[in-house]
C-alpha cells in the first residue's frame, strides 16, 4: 500500500482542473477557458488496489493584479509545501514562457521531486513533441517529463504509475468512498460560476461570486437556491439577458451537472444581487450565514 500528496500546480488555463477531473473519471472541479476559473483548494482522493494518492488542485498562479490574484497565489504555495510531489502542468501548444518561469522559479527550490506533465499533445505531432521536450530537459532538471492529454484521457495511466514511485507513506488518509474534500453546497455553487463564464465569456469577470442560499431535499426531488453576487449593474443586466434568457440557459447548463453529482432531480432557482463594495459584499454573506467556500 502506498499513500501520498500530489500538488497540481502551473499557470492559469493550462488544463490543472480537467487533468484531476480526468484522473478520478467526474467531475468534481470546475473548467473554463477563462483565467482564474479554479480560486480554491480542491482535493481528489485517487483509489486503486495499491495506493491511495489525494491529489490537490492549485488556482493558477500567476503575477498578481488585484487582491483575489494575490489570494489565490498565496494559496497555490502553500500546498506546494507539505506534499510528496509536486506535478508542473504545462500547455505543450504555447512556447513556454513568463508565466511558466514565474511558477517554476516557486517550486524549483522545494526539495521535492517535480514531475513535468505536458499536457495537450493531442494537438501537437510526435516531432514537435520531441522538440518540445529537448526543451524542456535544458530548462531545468526535472525528476521526470511525461506527456499527457487531460481532455482526452491519454496517458493518466502511465502519469498514476510515475507518481506511485515517489509516495513513501503506507496508511490511508480517507476511506475509499470518499472522492473529495468538498461539500455539496460548494460544487454546487462552482457549477453555477462555470456556466456563467463560458456562456459570458469575457463579458463577466471570474470574480463573480455564486453561494448557495438555500438547500431543501426532498424524497423525489431537491430544491436549490443560488445567489449570484456582481459587483456592476451593468453584469447584473448581462446574466439576467433579455427577458431572463442568460439565467435560464445558466440554470439549466448547471442543474444538468448537478443531477449528475447528487443522483437526484433538481429545481434550480437563480438570483442576482449587485453589491459594488467587497467589504459590503462580505458582510453581507456573513450575515446570510454564506461564505464563498461554502464548506
Amino acid at each position: 500500500m502506498r499513500s501520498g500528496f500530489v500538488s497540481i500546480v502551473g499557470r492559469p488555463n493550462v488544463g490543472k482542473s480537467t487533468l484531476l477531473n480526468s484522473i478520478l473519471e467526474r467531475k468534481i472541479a470546475i473548467t473554463s477557458n477563462v483565467s482564474g476559473t479554479t480560486r480554491n483548494i480542491i482535493q481528489g482522493i485517487y483509489n486503486d488496489s495499491d495506493s491511495q494518492i489525494v491529489f490537490i488542485d492549485t488556482p493558477g498562479i500567476h503575477k498578481p493584479v488585484n487582491r483575489l490574484g494575490t489570494y489565490m497565489n498565496e494559496k497555490a504555495y502553500t500546498m506546494t509545501e507539505d506534499v510528496d510531489v509536486i506535478l508542473f502542468l504545462v500547455d505543450v501548444t504555447k512556447p513556454f514562457g513568463k508565466g511558466d518561469n514565474f511558477v517554476l522559479n516557486k517550486i524549483k527550490d522545494l526539495n521535492k521531486p517535480v514531475l513535468l506533465i505536458l499536457n495537450k499533445v493531442d494537438q501537437v505531432n510526435k516531432r514537435e513533441l520531441l522538440n518540445i521536450i529537448d526543451k524542456y530537459k535544458d530548462i531545468y532538471d526535472f525528476s521526470e517529463i511525461i506527456p499527457i492529454s487531460a481532455l482526452k484521457n491519454d496517458n493518466i495511466e502511465d502519469l498514476i504509475s510515475t507518481i506511485k514511485k515517489y509516495l513513501t507513506d503506507d496508511v490511508m488518509y480517507y476511506s475509499e468512498e470518499e472522492v473529495t474534500n468538498i461539500s455539496k453546497e460548494f460544487f454546487i455553487a462552482e457549477v453555477v460560476r462555470e456556466k456563467i463564464l463560458r456562456l459570458t465569456k469575457d463579458e463577466v469577470p471570474h470574480t463573480v461570486t455564486c453561494v448557495v442560499e438555500s438547500y431543501e431535499e426532498y424524497e423525489k426531488y431537491i430544491e436549490i437556491g443560488v445567489l449570484i453576487v456582481v459587483d456592476r449593474d451593468n453584469l447584473k443586466k448581462i446574466l439576467i439577458g433579455k427577458q431572463g434568457s442568460m439565467l435560464k440557459k445558466v440554470g439549466t447548463l448547471a442543474r444538468a451537472d448537478i443531477e449528475e453529482f447528487l443522483g437526484k432531480q433538481v429545481n434550480l432557482k437563480t438570483y442576482v444581487k449587485t453589491i459594488e463594495n467587497w467589504r459590503e459584499k462580505e458582510k453581507y454573506l456573513n450575515e446570510l450565514g454564506l461564505n464563498e467556500l461554502n464548506n
